[in-house]
């Protein structure tokens, strides 16, 4: 099985490329109106207007202030979008809304183009704010012509937006997966093993050490399925499947509250299918044994 249309997933760019062109090295601020991405604290500001979520379109709305300078980042459905942040203690008017953007996700209450514009205007917001200082000396920081990079004023170090590697892989035994479940998920939800790559590891080491280190599983057979966006903060998901090897279910009650071996067709409640492992799930309940 080879799940090539994981790229679709909401937050990649496959999604907004009909709809969203990226700012070009050096393009100039034409001063049309257009549409805004404004990010207040780790929230999202839309235009909500009869109870549907959507970018502000216009001048920018009198009464927000603004936190540094607005950022042109490209057009979407042919006009300008910009980017900016906003002080987080400020209200806001009556017909807009700040949401996180990970809960309207599982919610599914907006759908995919303006999730995944608003995901990635999200990462770019924390970069502006993370960048402004240099990390190697703490002095003000330049914007890098024709990329989203920064180079120090004083020491000269340049610095560039890092994603995280992660891996969610999905353990198969026969017509059964290997699923995990956190204290801090809704009650009876489970999902996937996953976390961050450590230093000098692989993708495929990172499989194998995180399923045994939450589970006790030994898994082989690693394949590549696809992977996802995650902006929360600034991740890359990378999603694999695998085939038990040995072991027996050894739960790490640091970091879970349970483990264990589910067949396909008596799964629990789990997460959304657009989320990577969700898919995963879906996918495997779908072909398992064929």
């Amino acid at each position: 099985m080879y799940y090539a249309e994981a790229i679709n997933l909401p937050f990649n760019n496959s999604v907004i490329t009909e709809s969203y062109a990226p700012a070009k090295p050096g393009e100039m601020e034409t001063g049309e109106p257009g549409y805004w991405v404004i990010i207040q604290e780790d929230n999202v500001v839309f235009h909500n207007g009869g109870g549907k979520l959507s970018l502000f379109r216009g001048a920018f709305p009198h009464g927000l202030k603004a936190e540094g300078e607005e950022i042109p980042i490209g057009r979407w459905k042919g006009d300008p979008l910009r980017l900016l942040r906003i002080d987080k203690n400020i209200n806001l008017p009556p017909d807009f809304t700040a949401e996180a953007l990970l809960l309207l996700f599982f919610r599914e209450e907006i759908d995919d183009e303006l999730l995944t514009i608003a995901g990635l205007a999200q990462q770019m917001a924390r970069w502006e704010k993370s960048s402004a200082a240099c990390p190697r000396c703490g002095e003000q920081t330049d914007r890098i012509s024709g990329t989203w990079g920064k180079r120090c004023l004083t020491c000269g170090s340049e610095h560039f937006p890092n994603v995280y590697p992660c891996v969610v892989v999905l353990v198969e035994r026969g017509d059964s997966l290997l699923m995990i479940r956190k204290r801090e998920w809704p009650e009876g939800y489970y999902s996937l093993p996953s976390g961050f790559c450590d230093f000098g590891e692989c993708l495929e080491e990172c499989v194998v050490r995180e399923v045994e280190e939450e589970t006790g599983i030994r898994a082989n057979n690693i394949k590549y399925r696809g992977s996802q966006s995650w902006p929360f903060p600034s991740q890359l998901m990378t999603a694999f499947t695998a085939e038990y090897e040995s072991g027996r279910i050894a739960v790490d009650m640091t970091e879970l509250e349970d483990a264990r071996w589910f067949d396909k067709n008596s799964l629990p409640p789990t997460f959304s299918t657009k989320s990577i492992a969700g898919w995963l799930i879906e996918k495997f309940a779908n072909n398992a044994g064929t």
